[in-house]
């Protein structure tokens, strides 16, 4: 699984205690098996194996947040469909 540098992902309440309470994260880079990510809110920067980001989201506690470039691309997707 390949993730994009600049993807944000929202953090459930839950976790955001283990994430110095930022509400969402923002990836820099993926360096093999490395996640690289900066903590929204300028609350720092970590990084986790890239398995370690698969479990979160498998199990909800974090989820892909819809960025701009993905939103305009479904509009002009719904634009050519009709």
């Amino acid at each position: 699984m390949t993730i994009e540098a600049g993807t944000e992902y929202q953090l459930s309440e839950c976790i955001q205690k283990n994430f110095n309470s930022a509400k969402a994260i923002t990836v820099i880079r993926q360096t093999g098996n490395i996640i690289q990510f900066t903590l929204n809110d300028l609350n720092g920067h970590g990084s986790m194996p890239l398995q370690h980001l698969q479990y979160l989201m498998k199990k909800n506690q974090i989820t892909k947040a819809t960025n701009k470039r993905d939103f305009l691309n479904d509009e002009v997707e719904k634009d050519q469909i009709v």
